[in-house]
């Protein structure tokens, strides 16, 4: 071979010579123009980019192609391919390219829609979520199984992170928003397979969803008086609970929520949820759980002669070490007789002592007939100190927990002390009664009618795990409606009277729209409509009779008409307390709009990151 010019180079080396040369660089250049070629201008669509490790992107940025790892091995099996412009890229990337991309990323959206669509409303079906350790879940709130399930798909695991990320933020819309953004897909896809183009249809949406909005500010009811109005505050609650819990313990579990809310809020002030700790037992029934005017901590006395139960209780919270104490250097005491080791003794104890006796002393000096002592003392306190509080009647607890201290300086009053000299009245706090409860091993310390009242506890019970967790999720979400509703001092009717009142509007003012782009507010104004028929579906009604019944009712009076879910008439939800949270809805408009609208300019998916560009397995063989 050695009259060949070609072997001077390694015989391994692969080459492309004379006229195979020119095609392979015109391919690489033809590919990567064919793939950054729909970018181009305002106007351009947009690529989606997935890692291996279900890291999504979506960009229309040039610098992309930073991401796409281009592979133009002079391998055989490149060269066998060069006549298609797609693999200039990795070989071992994953393309979705043009008229499949839209349909890959509107399947996804839809398959997510129809495993949550049964959730949605008051009468919404349950799903059941078993781990791989047989840990069982039973819930029909969207957050929850958004962040359990185990979503492969990217564009689906899109979507859930932006619901998901919207709820951590609002408190609810989860299952909303996912229907919504699917069905502005789903309905974008009929105008797509007919010839027009995405944009026009994005843009439609632009335009529909300012409308919705702004429909959506007049739609409102505004509520200058929330805080002082109680009940409202319950329907509010009651509106967002019935969707996640049974009725009956929806109901209890939405006084129970108000209740917390009005101990920790002040008007024309911030809320801080952080003040309403949550706290479970697995014990008797989910409808035991209650509210608490005070800190529930799970720890207990240690004495067996300390009183379980006391009432008008002066706290002292401290973190004094009433124990004996090693030294915070290595040092030794020396002593040569056994006089020398009891005086040695007999001082440590004494220097322990003396803190215990002015504790006893600033007890006898408050405490009047008919009141308690309690001590709460975050460092420790040994046997002989506890017996002498013991013999005083004071209830004392060790070692408590570093939260529990500051939670109860903020509900019961007074500060910490972190010395038993000079202590004064001003620094103890106050509660009606405290108490304690056993659970198998574990003990509970109830602080209850707290004075001060800037924090306070929702004690949850429950049967078994997956019961407590149900009310726990309901619980927070309720939460968040209340907060959104003092913050915003705005309610919108429920029962799905809005979505169809915004339909009819929209329909009436598309004229108004010129060019395709009115299309795209009729697709719009057809998936709004996605939440009162699945509200009616999910009721077991006949969801064109349904929609038909609020529509007339909606052209007979200018109140809204929502759909009642128990018997299929209109009827006006505002007169029942039936709400929705003008943030949530708010938020579930503007998040599904620019998720439909980014996904609709997606031209092609890339699974083609860095860490793809390896050769192929075999590759160095051919």
């Amino acid at each position: 071979m050695a009259t060949k010019t070609a072997n001077v180079v390694n015989p391994n080396a692969e080459i492309v010579a004379s006229s195979e040369c020119l095609n392979v660089n015109v391919t690489a250049a033809r590919g990567l123009q064919m793939v950054l070629k729909t970018n181009l201008g305002p106007r351009g669509t947009l690529k989606m980019l997935v890692g291996g490790a279900g890291q999504i992107k979506i960009t229309k940025d040039g610098k992309l192609s930073h991401n796409l790892n281009f592979n133009l091995l002079l391998s055989s099996r490149t060269r066998n391919m060069a006549t298609k412009t797609a693999n200039v890229v990795n070989p071992n990337a994953e393309i979705v390219a043009s008229s499949e991309c839209l349909n890959v990323n509107v399947t996804a959206a839809r398959g997510l829609q129809m495993v949550l669509k049964t959730n949605l409303g008051p009468r919404g079906t349950l799903k059941m979520l078993v781990g791989g350790a047989g840990q069982i879940k039973i819930t029909k709130d969207g957050n929850v199984l958004l962040h359990e399930m185990q979503i492969q798909h990217p564009t689906a695991m899109m979507i859930a992170r932006a619901a998901t990320a919207m709820d951590d933020h609002v408190g609810d819309g989860t299952t909303s928003a996912v229907l919504f953004t699917g069905e502005l897909l789903k309905q974008a896809e009929r105008y797509t397979s007919e010839g027009l183009h995405p944009r026009l249809i994005t843009e439609g949406y632009e335009i529909a969803k300012d409308m919705v909005q702004e429909f959506l500010d007049g739609f409102a009811t505004p509520q200058p008086n929330i805080f002082k109005d109680r009940e409202t505050i319950v329907s509010v609650v009651r509106s967002s609970l019935r969707t996640k819990l049974a009725v009956e313990l929806a109901d209890q579990m939405s006084e129970t929520v108000v209740d917390a809310m009005m101990c920790i809020s002040k008007e024309d002030e911030a809320i801080d949820l952080h003040m309403v700790e949550v706290m479970t037992m697995q014990q008797r029934s989910g409808s035991d759980s209650c509210f608490i005017n005070g800190i529930v901590m799970d720890h207990g006395a240690r004495h067996p002669d300390m009183p379980r139960y006391l009432e008008n209780c002066h706290i002292l919270t401290c973190n004094v070490s009433m124990e004996y104490e090693k030294t915070e250097i290595s040092s030794g005491f020396f002593y040569s007789t056994a006089e020398e080791r009891d005086k040695l003794v007999d001082s440590e104890r004494k220097f322990t002592d003396e803190k215990v006796n002015a504790v006893i002393a600033f007890k006898r000096s408050v405490c009047k007939e008919g009141e308690s002592f309690v001590v709460i003392n975050q460092k420790g306190i040994d046997p002989v100190s506890l017996d002498m509080l013991a013999r005083e009647g004071i209830f004392a607890l060790r070692r408590a927990k570093r939260r529990n201290m500051e939670r109860l300086t903020l509900a019961c009053g007074g500060f910490p002390v972190n010395a038993v000299d000079d202590l004064e009245p001003s620094v103890l706090g106050w509660a009606g009664k405290i108490r304690e409860e056993t659970l198998g091993d574990d003990k509970f310390t109830f602080v209850e009618d707290a004075k001060q009242g800037n924090s306070c506890t929702v004690l949850i019970r429950g049967p078994n795990k997956h019961t407590i967790d149900q009310i726990k999720d309901a619980v927070r979400d309720g939460l968040r409606a209340v907060k959104g509703a003092l913050e915003d001092k705005m309610l919108v009717p429920g029962a799905g009277s809005f979505e169809i009142a915004a339909c009819r509007m929209l329909e009436r003012r598309k004229q108004a729209v010129t060019g395709k782009a009115k299309l795209g507010v009729q697709a719009f104004a057809d998936a709004l409509m996605i939440i009162p028929k699945t509200l009616a579906e999910n009721s077991g009604l006949d969801v064109q009779d349904a929609i038909i019944k609020v529509e007339e009712e909606q052209d007979r009076t200018e109140n809204a008409i929502g759909l009642n879910l128990t018997t299929g008439d209109a009827f006006a939800p505002s007169s029942e307390g039936i709400w929705d949270s003008y943030t949530v809805k708010r938020q579930t408009l503007s998040l599904a709009t620019i998720l439909a609208t980014q996904l609709l300019l997606v031209d092609e998916v890339m699974k083609a990151g860095k860490a793809m560009g390896k050769p192929p397995p075999g590759a160095d063989d051919e």
